[in-house]
């Protein structure tokens, strides 16, 4: 179990009111929480940057009408079956889908998933959520 350490830092008095109104609004319980929510999410673009292995999500929106699509998508996927954890398919409305492909791998990996998956005619849309394994943080 890791230990709390007490810390001391002097900021501008305008930035630290903007840092509490921002912290208010997401109901953020105290600065202290907020501060190492901040320092987690740096250490994880460091894991992406540094290419460890991490976590992410893969959100796709598309319609399910378009001609050959879904087994185009689904060949995609079995291409990268080693680092496709699971996926979950919603149907928005008549004609649209949202997928939820997650994921865990080497950053450039992921990347390259994304951009090809990103490139099959007939994505209306498609974004990467990047996220950690835990295992690097405390």
């Amino acid at each position: 179990m890791s230990k709390l350490v007490r810390l001391s830092v002097s900021l501008d008095k305008d930035l630290v009111e903007k840092f509490d109104r921002q912290i208010s609004r997401a109901h953020c319980p105290t600065r202290s929480k907020a501060v190492g929510d901040l320092i987690r999410e740096s250490l994880i673009r460091r894991e992406w940057l540094e290419g460890r292995e991490v976590a992410g999500a893969i959100i796709l929106v598309y319609d399910h009408h378009k001609r050959d699509l879904a087994n185009r998508l689904n060949h995609i996927q079995h291409d990268w079956h080693h680092m496709i954890m699971a996926t979950q398919h919603f149907h928005l409305d008549h004609d649209n889908c949202l997928e939820i492909l997650a994921v865990r791998g080497k950053p450039r990996d992921i990347a390259e998933l994304e951009a090809g998956l990103r490139a099959v005619k007939g994505i209306k849309h498609c974004s990467l959520a990047t996220a950690t394994t835990g295992r690097a943080l405390p």
